[in-house]
């Protein structure tokens, strides 16, 4: 269990950072070179590989070096610790506002 909260703690720091989530968005719509993902960010190359090196270090995505090209790849299998814990929390809630409304909604008898 603490090895899984650890990678869950990886993952959400990893997407916590505006430019990795913009890399992640970006790769939703297929691969790219690293290249052609820096440009669009506003830092230079050797910043923005800490980005890249933090998203594949964390298994949001996997690079492949071709010749001079390294070419990043989303792993969206990674993505589903995330939707894991997302919907495990969802019903705890659930949970939690289902008991709430049975509590506000059940008449109660007054003690005489």
């Amino acid at each position: 269990m603490a090895q899984h909260l650890a990678e869950l703690d990886g993952l959400f720091l990893a997407l916590a950072d505006p430019t990795r989530r913009a890399v992640i968005h970006r790769l939703g719509h297929g691969p790219a070179s690293v290249s052609d993902l820096a440009r669009e960010a506003t830092m230079t190359l050797p910043s923005f590989m800490k980005h890249v090196r933090m998203l594949e270090s964390n298994g949001l995505i996997h690079t492949a070096k071709s010749g001079r090209v390294r070419t990043c790849v989303l792993n969206r299998e990674q993505f589903a610790v995330v939707e894991g814990w997302l919907s495990q929390q969802r019903r705890l809630w659930e949970e939690r506002t289902d008991r709430l409304e049975n509590f506000v909604t059940t008449p109660r008898k007054d003690p005489a």
